[in-house]
């Protein structure tokens, strides 16, 4: 199974793709979609992000997706144009007929790193060690590959809970 993890974001969007072979996970790509905030215009900032995690998403072909939840913080208006963001990060896979997983920014921690208040450097760190070799081009592509690892590894869980509930049933 092919994973994207996505993490939103409206200046730079993080987005990681891994394959996932029973407990073996492989990194594939990262990078990260720009959106240049000088022209200040936010329907184009949002094309050019939706456009470039469609060439992404057409690249790559993932099976799945995950994204991260917005995080909210005092800045209503900065809060808003990122919950737009986010929606490019769901409507372009959604468009390809892709299952999305929704993950809380502590969730993804807790998975990758153990803890659900880890440090950016935590997380980038752990990253690496589940991919051994990984050039990471960026801390937003970071998130976004800890974002996928935790979708497989929910996925795993969740194929684990399948089978022995059909064991119990049969």
């Amino acid at each position: 199974m092919r994973v994207i993890g996505i993490d939103p974001g409206l200046r730079n969007l993080g987005w990681g793709v891994i394959d996932v072979a029973g407990s073996r996970i492989t990194h594939v790509a990262n990078g990260i979609c720009h959106s240049d905030g000088a022209d200040g215009d936010l329907a184009f900032r949002l094309c050019a992000l939706h456009r470039q995690l469609t060439d992404v998403v057409q690249t790559y072909q993932p099976d799945e997706a995950a994204v991260e939840h917005t995080f909210v913080n005092k800045d209503a208006v900065a809060t808003l144009k990122l919950g737009q963001a986010r929606g490019i990060a769901l409507l372009v896979p959604a468009q390809a007929g892709l299952t999305v997983g929704e993950y809380a920014p502590n969730a993804v921690k807790k998975t990758v790193v153990g803890v659900g208040h880890a440090a950016k450097v935590q997380v980038d760190h752990m990253v690496r060690l589940h991919l051994p070799g990984v050039i990471i081009v960026g801390p937003d592509a970071a998130d976004a590959l800890a974002i996928a690892i935790c979708h497989a590894h929910h996925m795993q869980s969740a194929g684990r809970l399948q089978a022995a509930m059909k064991r119990a049933a049969g």
